[in-house]
């Protein structure tokens, strides 16, 4: 059975609460909030208080997002890990989002392992003192420090970090980066956007272009859902659409069904 969850991003002109509503009447088992929309987090509502909110609809709390740059560590960059943890933890949470630099620096081969590793060392005993997951992001893009899951496995791996860390699967971000493995037993949440602009290169996609899954998609998302769900990962599946176009709707929960239906039939049709 398909999870379906819904990040704050795709749905960023609505409100926490309304967040919270429609992620349960669109049946899905959680939702992910974001510190990088305009209005504050939780609205500025406590986090203890938007927690148990979440709860009481019947949903997860998957995700607070984000620490920028992770992999650019330094005592400020701590300091900024260890206020977002204890909010995620004051609101139940189960993990915090971990997204790399993305500025063409630290790009070296090395110096890219180096940093990460020097990160994931620090976060580690960190997120464990917060009883949380760190969700580290490989953005595929060609200028990322963390461009590649390959990369984000090892470094893990090297800090005993397995459990404490996992993925993020994004189907754009995969797409960017020429796919590659899957590592399912490192995957944490898988999340989904769409690109239907056919003029546009995979090396010129970013952002704007990620809109709701639909039969014209160009990222192969229901085929990459259905090699994780092939290979026993079955975890949230969480929308996480950019575009304007998408924030712009007069009834996202139409679009978000609809979205939802694309997916659950292109699965079962590879599965019959």
């Amino acid at each position: 059975m398909v999870q379906f969850a819904l990040n704050h991003m795709t749905v960023a002109r609505l409100s926490f609460r309304d967040l919270v509503a429609l992620a349960k009447r669109l049946g899905c088992i959680g939702v992910e909030v974001r510190n990088d929309l305009p209005q504050p987090l939780f609205d500025g509502m406590d986090p203890a208080e938007a927690g148990a909110h979440v709860r009481q609809s019947g949903l997860r709390l998957l995700a607070v997002a984000e620490v920028k740059r992770f992999n650019d560590w330094s005592s400020d960059k701590e300091a900024e890990a260890l206020a977002l943890m204890r909010i995620a933890r004051a609101a139940g949470a189960e993990a915090v989002s971990l997204i790399p630099r993305n500025d063409n620096l630290g790009m070296g081969n090395g110096e890219r392992q180096a940093s990460l590793r020097v990160a994931l060392k620090a976060l580690k005993p960190m997120l464990e003192d917060h009883g949380l997951v760190g969700m580290v992001e490989p953005l595929g893009f060609e200028i990322c420090a963390l461009r590649f899951k390959s990369e984000a496995v090892e470094g893990i791996e090297a800090v005993g970090g397995r459990g404490r860390f996992k993925l993020v699967h994004d189907t754009f971000h995969h797409t960017l980066a020429h796919g590659g493995p899957l590592f399912p037993e490192h995957t944490g949440i898988v999340h989904v956007s769409g690109v239907v602009d056919q003029e546009v290169g995979i090396a010129d996609m970013r952002d704007p272009h990620r809109v709701l899954v639909t039969p014209q998609d160009r990222l192969g998302n229901v085929e990459q859902i259905a090699a994780l769900l092939a290979a026993g990962w079955n975890g949230p599946i969480s929308f996480e659409a950019f575009s304007p176009e998408v924030h712009a709707f007069a009834d996202p929960g139409a679009a978000l069904a609809k979205s939802f239906e694309v997916i659950r039939q292109g699965i079962a049709a590879r599965a019959a």
